[in-house]
């Protein structure tokens, strides 16, 4: 599939690396999975960024419409995962 990420044109080119590294880990948990400490560091990077519940939300709003993908659901496995190396969403 081919889209394009939600981004906020004032981030620095390393706030976008960072927030496309999280929304990598949450297609890996969709496709197959991803690895429990990566995803969460991703995640935490990704709040530093975007520190809003408000903002966090409108940016998974926008992921899932242009993948399909939700990021609400691939934190909530990450956060609620029993002790297991990978997260997966099915």
């Amino acid at each position: 599939m081919e889209y394009s990420y939600p981004i906020d044109v004032d981030w620095t080119q390393e706030e976008m690396i960072q927030v496309i590294e999280f929304y990598n880990h949450i297609e890996d948990a969709y496709e197959s999975s991803t690895n429990k400490e990566q995803f969460n560091q991703a995640y935490k990077n990704f709040k530093k960024i975007v520190p809003g519940k408000s903002d966090e939300n409108n940016f998974y709003k926008e992921f899932k419409e242009v993948s399909g993908y939700d990021g609400y659901k691939a934190v909530k496995a990450l956060k609620e995962n029993n002790g297991q190396s990978t997260i997966s969403v099915k």
